[in-house]
């Protein structure tokens, strides 16, 4: 006899079991697992009772907690990046540099000298050219200030064979005033505190300065895989996009360096003849390399170089240092509205207008450093809203 046979779920055409059947299953189960979850969960803790319901992400004690957490956090960030202000800037600066310079290595490097040669040639170029400016100036400073230093005694006597200065003398006793001042012990003390202020100053400026070298000749060197790596945080699909606009952002930065540096050797050259037809000729080159040097500054670096050459014709003829005032004055218009514009507009391929405006909200926010990055900055921004905003907008 054929024994009882065991009938299992219906199936449907397709062999499996009806849509029912699996629901059914399904809920059959669902309780024995809900109740072992319950038994393990309240067992151990039976005598404490049963957790409650998760705080609400809604209430308003969560979202005040965490907020004021978070703004405490925002705060403490931001006083942590304000007094490393100083590193971040120097950082900033290297950076800078080592991306104005990189055009010029990539010259040597596309001629089939190696990347680490074609550095340390760069930064010799960099170096010697800093070295003979330093010659050229050095003694011209030197002679001015021994000139100063000689001619203090005579005007100390014209000042005492003036009848008016002896009348004041008389009746406020600057004189014995200044004796006393002398003899007291605080002009040493003084003295003692403005020597060590200068000599910290003069430290400081010396380690910051070193500090860029070392940092631009490193970040010249690894480059190349400074932005690879930096690449490679962008996802695959989006790279190339994204590699092909930071290279068109550092060499837009390059071309920038390379347009400051055909302004500032504009202003030197036009300094130099200014300097050659007048009766400061004997210091017109030294005068032009300092023109060229602080030319390279935005915004203030003209008015620097005016400030040291009208100086430098003072102490020779009040007439020679008018005469340097009134022609950096009208130089500075001509280059501020007519040259810098258009030798940045055909380098960064950025607007005057922007230019200008740029210069003077960053040279306004960070200084010197604010204004030396401020139109690549703008140009960088352009280049974003010409390459990623303007073609979704239109798709748009």
């Amino acid at each position: 006899m054929p024994g009882p046979t065991t009938q299992g779920p219906a199936t449907g055409p397709s062999g499996r079991p009806p849509t029912g059947a699996a629901d059914e299953g399904r809920a059959g189960t669902a309780p024995a697992l809900g109740g072992a979850s319950a038994s393990s969960t309240a067992g151990p803790t039976s005598s404490l009772g049963l957790p409650g319901a998760r705080l609400s992400r809604h209430s308003p004690f969560y979202i005040g907690f965490f907020g004021a957490l978070g703004a405490l956090l925002a705060w403490q960030l931001a006083g942590m990046l304000a007094s490393a202000r100083s590193v971040i800037l120097l950082l900033v600066v290297s950076m800078y540099l080592a991306v104005g310079l990189n055009p010029v290595v990539e010259w040597f490097v596309r001629r089939r000298v190696r990347r680490g040669l074609a550095v340390a040639a760069v930064f010799v170029g960099v170096a010697m050219i800093f070295g003979l400016i330093g010659l050229a100036i050095i003694p011209v400073v030197t002679e001015q200030v021994t000139a100063l230093v000689n001619q203090v005694p005579d005007w100390l006597k014209q000042l005492q064979s003036d009848d008016n200065l002896r009348r004041l003398d008389e009746e406020y006793e600057i004189t014995k005033r200044v004796e006393d001042y002398i003899t007291s012990g605080g002009l040493a003390e003084r003295l003692f505190g403005g020597v060590l202020g200068a000599g910290k100053i003069v430290f400081s400026t010396l380690f910051s300065g070193f500090t860029v070298l070392v940092l631009t000749l490193y970040f010249l060197g690894s480059l190349p895989a400074t932005k690879s790596t930096l690449y490679k945080f962008f996802p695959r699909s989006r790279r190339t996009r994204v590699t092909q606009l930071g290279d068109e952002m550092l060499d837009r930065v390059g071309s920038y360096v390379g347009g400051q540096i055909g302004v500032a050797a504009i202003a030197a050259v036009s300094a130099f003849i200014f300097f050659m037809f007048s009766e400061l000729r004997e210091y017109a080159l030294a005068l032009a390399i300092v023109v060229a040097v602080l030319g390279l500054i935005p915004l203030i670096g003209g008015a620097i170089s005016a400030v040291v050459a009208t100086s430098v014709g003072l102490l020779i003829d009040w007439r020679i240092g008018v005469a340097c005032l009134i022609y950096f004055v009208i130089y500075q218009q001509i280059e501020n509205y007519v040259i810098y514009p258009r030798v940045m507009q055909k380098s960064v391929n950025v607007p005057g207008t922007v230019i200008v405006i740029a210069a003077m909200v960053g040279g306004s926010l960070l200084g010197i450093v604010g204004a030396l990055l401020a139109v690549p900055t703008a140009a960088a921004i352009l280049l974003l809203i010409r390459e990623v905003i303007h073609p979704r907008l239109e798709d748009a």
